[in-house]
């Protein structure tokens, strides 16, 4: 038995008030991120060679801030201090060398966040309790049973849809020993092919890429089109003045075009498989990394150099292949090999003569 931290999101389906009130939270915390920001730039600009304030000062800073602004008290108060140590976090990555300078935030962004400490509890199948919100309905809740939520993030994404990511500590079992042992080749045509010969097929998701890449063309289209409507109608009227986003045809295009984003993004996560360009080799890797650890199994990662040009029966290597070649019959033994099931063969075999 182990006990790990895992990651698991639900959708929110908040009512009139709950959103009303996550918005105000996303805000808040966008405020106290650019008003900590702004003041280090002052500072800094006033005398160069003054001391950063750190995470520390910053929470010292947050109650005058809160007198100041009675709206902050309406946040959860973790999450505050949270945007002080995030921003601390990507003060220290700049002076380190390994970012650029802290960005403020906008409201027009299609992403909002807030990120929370707090307790979170289960209260049924499909509600959680939340600092500051109450009672909110969710997604199935099955996954949070015997777990201690250590950390929350609600969420808010361009398809106009909320969510909540939590960080849960919970304990898994090791799975039965079955002394088995198998091999696995990340393919092209396929995402995975182990020894055995069962092949697992890759994500395609063409109608889906197609209909995105659609709404795509006609966001840019209508935003183009808005644009010009606007400056000629601000153009014309000097009291009332209009914005981009009254216009609402490509307001329309937008979401439609991220909904079809979001749901081959979706599909993809779920499935583990992309195109090869998009490199969902590594994320299956990693998975399968501590997926292995959590249920006492082993991985072993060896090299998958030529293992598809060596013939698993005899091991003569019959050289360099097409990509479009998917079968071949080896010259010595006359094998008749699949590429990708001969590859999964030969790195068993190496990954049982690495662990002896």
């Amino acid at each position: 038995m182990t006990t790990v931290v895992k990651g698991i999101k639900l959708r929110l389906y908040p009512n009139k008030a709950q959103i009303d009130q996550l918005w105000q939270l996303f805000g808040n915390d966008r405020f106290v991120w650019n008003h900590m920001l702004a003041m280090a730039n002052q500072r800094y600009e006033n005398n160069p060679a003054s001391r950063f304030v750190g995470e520390y000062d910053m929470n010292y800073l947050l109650k005058p801030l809160k007198k100041e602004y009675p709206f902050l008290k309406l946040s959860d108060a973790t999450s505050l201090l949270v945007v002080n140590h995030n921003l601390a976090l990507a003060y220290q990555n700049l002076f380190q060398h390994r970012g650029g300078h802290p960005r403020f935030k906008s409201r027009r962004s299609a992403k909002q966040s807030y990120t929370g400490q707090s307790i979170c509890t289960v209260e049924a199948k499909r509600r959680l309790k939340l600092p500051k919100i109450g009672s909110i309905r969710t997604s199935k809740t099955g996954h949070l049973a015997n777990g201690k939520i250590k950390r929350y993030t609600i969420s808010h994404d361009a398809t106009d849809r909320y969510y909540i990511s939590l960080q849960v500590e919970t304990e898994v079992h090791d799975l039965p020993k079955t002394n088995q042992k198998i091999g696995l080749d990340l393919g092209v045509s396929d995402l995975a092919i182990d020894s055995n010969g069962v092949k697992y097929g890759t994500f395609n998701a063409q109608w889906l890429k197609k209909q995105a890449q659609r709404w795509q063309a006609k966001f840019s289209r209508r935003r183009h089109q808005a644009t010009v409507a606007m400056r000629q109608w601000n153009h014309h009227h000097k009291l009332l003045k209009m914005a981009l986003n009254d216009y609402q045809n490509w307001q329309r295009a937008k979401m439609t075009k991220a909904r079809y984003q979001a749901k081959i993004a979706n599909q993809r996560k779920d499935y583990l498989a992309k195109a090869i360009a998009n490199a969902s080799w590594y994320q299956f890797r990693t998975m399968m990394e501590y997926k292995c650890d959590w249920y006492g199994k082993q991985l072993v990662v060896v090299s998958a150099r030529n293992t598809s040009r060596i013939c698993s029966v005899c091991g003569h290597n019959g050289g360099a292949k097409p990509l479009a070649i998917r079968e071949w019959t080896c010259s010595e033994c006359q094998t008749h090999h699949d590429r990708d099931i001969n590859a999964a063969v030969n790195i068993l075999k190496r990954g049982l003569k690495a662990t002896g």
